[in-house]
């Protein structure tokens, strides 16, 4: 029932053309999920302990995101337990990529960056970093990303819908992965 809710005020929030999804986050704060200011969730973050997770300011959650506040799975080790719980605590100025699992328990430090699909399972306490894949580990910092990415980036604030289709159908500032052992480094 929380899903469809969810699903109902994200068509609300997009008919009133919100940029700042103030519907979908008073849904999640009503729901008990603890939010700084400038946060935007792009995520279906329902959980049976909303309580349990605490994201801080200018922090984005992307799209299909699990925040996993507990594990029933101790019950067929221990029998006489049912569950584990954890808090999940998101920094500031962090980005959780898309389809990424947070685990109870974890914490990340301010200025973290979760690539797309990664496990989060242990607390990261390091800032400025790239975190990522299963089980997430540090990657990369941030420095090291800007450097490499700077020739591609856009600022989609600065032109029209209609010119960015234009120049990524010419191939502008469009990043190509290249096979490990095609690799000229």
């Amino acid at each position: 029932m929380k899903t469809l809710l969810y699903y109902i005020l994200k068509i609300i929030s997009k008919l009133k053309r919100e940029k700042n999804q103030e519907t979908l986050l008073r849904f999640f704060r009503k729901e008990g999920i603890s939010l700084g200011e400038d946060t935007r969730i792009y995520s279906n973050t329902v959980t049976s302990e909303p309580h349990l997770i605490q994201i801080g300011s200018n922090t984005t959650v992307s799209v299909d995101v699990k925040f996993v506040t507990h594990d029933n799975s101790i019950s067929k080790v221990l029998p006489d337990a049912s569950d584990l719980f954890g808090r999940i605590r998101i920094g500031d100025n962090c980005f959780i990529g898309e389809s990424s699992v947070i685990m109870y328990g974890v914490t990340l430090a301010d200025n973290i960056i979760v690539a797309a699909g990664s496990v989060v399972t242990r607390s990261f306490d390091e800032s400025n970093v790239i975190i990522g894949g299963n089980p997430a580990r540090r990657i990369s910092t941030w420095e090291s990303f800007a450097e490499k990415s700077r020739p591609y980036t856009w600022n989609l604030r600065k032109i029209s819908r209609e010119e960015e289709v234009r120049l990524q159908n010419e191939g502008v500032k469009l990043i190509e992965r290249v096979a490990k052992n095609e690799r000229t480094e």
